[in-house]
This record gives C-alpha cells, sequence and structure tokens, in this order.
C-alpha cells in the first residue's frame, strides 16, 4: 500500500511541476534569443551558461519526443534570429533585396538552422535518461554537425563566450572550443538537477573536481617560442563595400593600398586584407609585380588577398577561380586558396542543380582550395611558416587546426565591410581568439574596415586599430613551435567522450524502464493479492 501511495504522489508531483506547453514554448524561443547576449560585443558571459540552462529546464519535463523537438526548433529559431542578424545588413543593402524579403529570407535560414537544436532535443528526450551529461553530449554533437553538414556554418558555439577568461584557458588547447562548450552546458544543466533530486553533494564535489583540473591545466605551456619575431604592418584600407566591385575601381583600391603602404616597406611583413586587390592576378599583373619589386628592393615580404585565376592548360581543361592570399618575397611567390566557401556568395551549392533558380543561373562558382595546402612560407632573412585562413573559415575549427599544423603563427584575412556596425564582425574576431587559445599561435588578422589586430597564444588582443577608419596596424609577432593536444587530436577526444556518455544514458534510461515495468507488475499482484 505504501508502495502505491508513493507511486500516486510521484505521479502527481511530476504532473504538477511540468510547464504547460504554451509556456514551455515561450521560455524556450526566449532563452535561445538571448544567448548571443553572451559572445561579442555584449560579454554578458553568465548567458551563456543560463540559456542552454532554460532549454534543459523545458525539456527535462517535456512529455513528448514530439514536444521536445519543437522546443528545441523554437531554441534555435531565437538563437538564429538574434545571433545572426547581421546577415540582414549584407543581404538588404548590398544584396539589394527588399526589407521585408530580407527578414523572410532571416526566418528561414534561422528555421533550418534551428534544426540542429530540435533534433538534439528530440534525441535527448526520446533515447536518454534526461541527465546533464547527456545532455552536454548531444550539445556537442549537434555543434560538431554545424561544422560540415550542408558544407556548415559553425556560428553562435557556447564555448566562444568565454574566450577571454583567463582561468579557463587551459581547456581550449586540450578540447577545443567544444571543451569549453561542454564545460558550459553540463554545470548549467547539473545546477538545475540539484532542484530535482538529493544527489547535491556529488555533482557540486564533480563540478570543483573538474574545475581543479581545469584550473591546473592553466600552468600547461603546450607550445614555446623560437627567440625568432616577424615585424609586422597591417594594412586597413576601409574601402567602402558598395564601391569596392564597381567596374573600373580596383585600380583606384590598389592605388590607395600602395599609397598607405609606402611608410611600410623595409617591415619584414606587409600585408593587405581579402581581396584587397579586387582582380584577378593576371589583370593586376603589372601593379603586383611593381609592389613586388619595391617591396624586395626594401628587404619586405607581401601578401596580399586576390582572386586568383587558373587559365586553362588544354582544351579538355577548365578554367578555375579562387579566393586566395599570395605572398611575394625575394624568393618566391606562393598562394593559398580559400577551402570553406560561403554557399551563394562564393558558390552555388547542390553541384549547380540551383542555377535554374531566377537570379543564380550563369553564376560562376568559385573553386575550393585544397585541403593539405601548405603553409607560406617568407623567405631568408626570417625563414618563418605561416598557416593562412581566409574570412569565414576561421570559423571552422578543423580547418584551422590542420593550417596550423607545420606553422609559426597564423594569418587570417578578412573583408567585414558586408556587415557595417552589426555584431557579426566582432563575433568573428572573437572566434580568431579561440583559434590562437587551440593552437597556442599568434594570429595576424588584417581586415579591410576591421577589427585589424594582433592575437596572442593564449587568445588575448594585444593591439587593434579602430573600425571604419584607414590606419596601419604594426607590431612584432614571436614564432612558436610545439603542438597543443588539439592540434593532434582535434576534437576526437571530445566527441568520444560525448558518444561515451550519451550511450550510458541510454542504457541507464533502458535499466530504469525494465525497473519501472518490474516494479508495476509488484504493485499490481500485490493489489489483485489483496
Amino acid at each position: 500500500m505504501t508502495r502505491i501511495a508513493t507511486a500516486s504522489f510521484r505521479t502527481r508531483a511530476n504532473t504538477q511541476s511540468r510547464l504547460p506547453f504554451a509556456a514551455a514554448a515561450m521560455l524556450a524561443l526566449f532563452s535561445g534569443a538571448i544567448f548571443s547576449l553572451a559572445l561579442a560585443p555584449y560579454y554578458w558571459v553568465p548567458v551563456a551558461i543560463l540559456s542552454p540552462m532554460l532549454l534543459y529546464v523545458v525539456l527535462k519535463d517535456c512529455q513528448s519526443a514530439k514536444q521536445a523537438f519543437w522546443l528545441g526548433e523554437l531554441y534555435g529559431f531565437g538563437t538564429w534570429a538574434v545571433g545572426a542578424f547581421w546577415l540582414y545588413h549584407s543581404i538588404h543593402y548590398y544584396g539589394g533585396v527588399p526589407s521585408w524579403a530580407a527578414l523572410v529570407l532571416i526566418g528561414v535560414m534561422s528555421l533550418i538552422m534551428g534544426l540542429f537544436h530540435a533534433l538534439m532535443a528530440w534525441a535527448f528526450v526520446r533515447f536518454s535518461a534526461r541527465q546533464p551529461m547527456s545532455f552536454a553530449g548531444f550539445w556537442i554533437l549537434q555543434e560538431w554537425l554545424k561544422t560540415w553538414v550542408l558544407s556548415g556554418f559553425p556560428w553562435l558555439f557556447v564555448g566562444y563566450a568565454f574566450t577571454d577568461i583567463s582561468w579557463l584557458n587551459g581547456i581550449a588547447p586540450i578540447f577545443g572550443v567544444f571543451g569549453l562548450s561542454f564545460l558550459a552546458v553540463f554545470v548549467g544543466a547539473a545546477v538545475i538537477e540539484l532542484f530535482y533530486r538529493n544527489i547535491g553533494h556529488i555533482m557540486i564535489g564533480g563540478i570543483l573536481t573538474t574545475a581543479v583540473i581545469m584550473i591546473s591545466l592553466i600552468e600547461v605551456n603546450w607550445t614555446k617560442p623560437t627567440g625568432s619575431t616577424t615585424t609586422v604592418s597591417l594594412v586597413q584600407g576601409n574601402i567602402p563595400q558598395d564601391l569596392k566591385w564597381q567596374e573600373g575601381s580596383g585600380l583606384q583600391t590598389i592605388g590607395i593600398y600602395a599609397g598607405l603602404s609606402q611608410s611600410e616597406w623595409g617591415r619584414d611583413l606587409v600585408v593587405w586584407p581579402e581581396a584587397a586587390i579586387p582582380l584577378f592576378q593576371d589583370e593586376a599583373s603589372d601593379h603586383i609585380n611593381a609592389l613586388a619589386k619595391q617591396a624586395n628592393a626594401d628587404g619586405s615580404a607581401w601578401i596580399t588577398g586576390i582572386m586568383y585565376r587558373k587559365t586553362p592548360s588544354d582544351e579538355s581543361d577548365q578554367a578555375a577561380f579562387y579566393n586566395s592570399v599570395m605572398l611575394y618575397d625575394a624568393n618566391q611567390v606562393s598562394v593559398y586558396k580559400k577551402q570553406q566557401l560561403v554557399p551563394f556568395g562564393e558558390y552555388v551549392p547542390f553541384g549547380g542543380v540551383l542555377d535554374i533558380l531566377p537570379g543564380l543561373e550563369g553564376v560562376a562558382s568559385l573553386s575550393r582550395g585544397d585541403d593539405k595546402q601548405p603553409p607560406l612560407k617568407l623567405g631568408s632573412g626570417v625563414g618563418d611558416t605561416i598557416g593562412a585562413a581566409i574570412c569565414y573559415e576561421v570559423a571552422y575549427p578543423e580547418t584551422t587546426r590542420k593550417n596550423a599544423l607545420g606553422s609559426n603563427f597564423l594569418l587570417t584575412v578578412s573583408n567585414d565591410a558586408w556587415f557595417g556596425t552589426t555584431a557579426g564582425p566582432l563575433q568573428h574576431l572573437q572566434m580568431v581568439q579561440m583559434r590562437s587559445l587551440e593552437t597556442g599561435r599568434w594570429f595576424v588578422r588584417a581586415t579591410n574596415n576591421g577589427v585589424t589586430a594582433l592575437i596572442d597564444h593564449q587568445g588575448r588582443i594585444v593591439k587593434q586599430i579602430p573600425q571604419f577608419q584607414r590606419d596601419i596596424l604594426r607590431g612584432d609577432v614571436p614564432s612558436y613551435v610545439g603542438r597543443t593536444p588539439y592540434m593532434v587530436w582535434g576534437h576526437y577526444p571530445m566527441l568520444g567522450l560525448s558518444l561515451v556518455l550519451i550511450f550510458l544514458s541510454i542504457m541507464a534510461k533502458k535499466m530504469k524502464n525494465t525497473t519501472a515495468k518490474r516494479e508495476k507488475f509488484y504493485t499490481a499482484d500485490g493489489v489483485a493479492d489483496r
């Protein structure tokens, strides 16, 4: 009789604790919408824990996997509609799309990207025992999927919120941004779990132990300086985006950058940003050769972003077009070609199938660079190697990890003028900081209109210049050697841990269901005997 009463009490308590679905839906949407406050330029770091925590609350008491799917979709929609609203600026102001249509496109994008959280929430409720560890595990899986599904859109990860938290800096070189995401999501869910179960001492002990271990990792220096230093000058031309690609403006743009660089020749490396030369390399060869000759005469190496065209070698070959950076120095000319292209911005997805759509017919897609390109190498005098990344691809942890192998420092060039004064460029910069932490390398970041910056091997911004003005950033960049654990193993340890925790939670749910069936049979049998 006591067992029957206890089971009845638990049933009533669980029923009463559940939020109405409408209230749960509003909370899920709200918790997603506030997430980007944890990132640049707001830096409300606690929101990175609070936002997933609130989603855990509604999923913990969710009545079905179907409801969980829609709660996850609402959370994801809120996350992307607010966190990536900076896309509206480029779609409307530079794409010429009417305001209402631009808003519709942002909504569609948010619905599609929301599917990652929707599937995560569905799987969490459907298969697991709804525990903090499995919740964090499923979260890491959905972040990882965003790095490659449909070419990927690896933005708005929880771990980026902790880039500037120095006492957590020991995590990124080992587990990458996913390690920080896992910790934040787990801690938030564990706090909620304290209100559900009388296992507070276990949870708190686990959290404190994890914190002590991670704090101790701060003292480990996985990479070390070689003693070599490269003097660099980063040229920020601040060319208006609506003028940059107008016909006939290419030579004017080259003139602006060349004029700004006159005082910089003589330093080890002068860097121009992405597509600083808005022409193909063969179209601007005379100007390029003159600039390279001047740089060489003064003992400088010169890197510029440029469109690179490979002409057919015979009738059976096809022309190929690349977004690239080219390095000119005393001994060589070397090229890095962008690997991760922007869908619809740099190529039409699905192998040209969408070419039949209005506005896409005849659009020439850029080609992808090889994923095993060697680092750029400076010539005599310095001899350092540079791992390059162009704009958007620095958001891909795995791509930057591979590019960092064999490098002494890292370089990214970008043109974030598409996004004006929105949060997009600052979120982008925050990702570069994380890539420095993961690889233990300095990052040189040259942009058209900001943020141009030098970032050290611990992800700290050493120098930067204001956005939206023509300026030059000068600095000394030390070379580093060695590999962090993340450079060696990548995301596989974190993915493996997540899968193990998910598996254990699935087993725990099966055991719980088996026990519940036995108790139900025992209770029913006892009632029958009475």
